[in-house]
């Protein structure tokens, strides 16, 4: 009989109070970023200051918890050296990985920390054997989260032929565009989610209220979505919006109504897949979610691992819309 490995649970941290409450959550290992654009999530309020990400790598791994830093964004011209920074310093803090999207950002850390574990970001969109071997060979990564666009067949079948660690996305956004492609909040803002780090950044987000008291939602004044009294609004990101598309008069969700991933039900056939680590979303995140998220997701691997039924139902009230899906990996009818 086969005995399966347990996978690593992979967390989010988008402040050091989060990490903090994820690693007690149980947490294997939590991801996080510094303030600035080297991460995927740069938001005012959120991420480390240097001296924070250094003190909370000591604090995680006083219990047992890996620590990756994701630098996940594309370095524009001549910006590079704020990548290369980040890079020294997660190396310098001792992290137990990187989270990288960009070839030159994973070739400086190949060269200049030999001994950095490198993690191929979802941003660098890595979907076949060919790609990911590619990243492996020049580049030594060790790790690659998967996009989110396969089913877990092709996860098994790709497991078997690539030399790396596979890490799935589990629970949270459900990510709709190409990952490391979506250019829709650059298109209306002018800042980028894969080179800034920003999606929908709050200063171009701005609400309005009519005297029927219907409130519309703005990003840098092109409409977004709009909402009757009683509703609840969702943060306006251009692809969860509501628009009016040719000759509809109604408006409708043209790109994808919000949802969230969970892949509660699949657990036991991604653990028999072979996914090394499982991915939850969320470092914009309240503390209260992580705290929630994070210690469902332990027990719920753990039974799993028991030979247990799990029921994640309860974490519907946590996501986006009160809707679930499981995308791709079970059925590819979405396309």
């Amino acid at each position: 009989m086969t005995t399966l490995k347990r996978p690593e649970l992979v967390c989010p941290a988008g402040t050091p109070a989060s990490l903090r409450i994820a690693v007690d959550a149980g947490a294997d290992s939590v991801y996080c970023g510094f303030q600035n654009a080297t991460n995927a999530r740069n938001f005012p309020g959120l991420n480390f200051t240097s001296d924070e990400m250094a003190e909370s790598i000591v604090y995680a791994h006083q219990h047992g918890t890996k620590v990756s830093i994701a630098l996940n964004t594309f370095p524009s011209a001549g910006k590079f050296p704020l990548w290369a920074d980040a890079v020294d310093l997660a190396h310098k803090y001792g992290a137990d990985a990187i989270i990288v999207a960009d070839m030159g950002v994973a070739r400086y850390a190949q060269k200049t920390h030999p001994g950095l574990r490198l993690h191929l970001s979802v941003q660098a969109g890595a979907p076949s054997v060919e790609s990911i071997r590619y990243y492996c060979e020049e580049f030594g990564v060790r790790r690659v989260v998967l996009p989110r666009i396969l089913t877990i067949p092709e996860i098994e079948s790709l497991k078997k032929e690539i030399p790396c660690e596979i890490e799935c996305f589990i629970f949270g956004n459900h990510g709709l565009m190409a990952e490391g492609r979506c250019s829709l909040t650059n298109y209306a803002t002018g800042l980028s989610t894969n080179m800034d780090g920003v999606c929908s950044p709050a200063n171009f987000v701005s609400y309005e209220e009519d005297d029927k008291h219907n409130l519309s939602t703005k990003l840098n004044n092109f409409t977004i979505d709009c909402f009757s009294c009683g509703q609840n609004p969702g943060y306006p990101t251009i692809c969860k919006g509501r628009y009016t598309v040719g000759h509809k008069s109604d408006a409708y969700y043209a790109f994808e109504e919000p949802v969230s991933l969970n892949l509660a039900s699949l657990l036991p056939s991604l653990i028999a897949a072979g996914v090394d680590a499982f991915k939850i979303e969320g470092r914009q995140r309240s503390k209260a979610y992580i705290q929630n998220v994070v210690s469902s997701w332990r027990g719920a691997i753990d039974a799993v691992m028991e030979g247990d039924v799990v029921n994640m139902d309860h974490l519907l009230s946590l996501t986006e819309g009160h809707k679930q899906t499981q995308g791709a990996y079970e059925t590819k009818r979405w396309r």
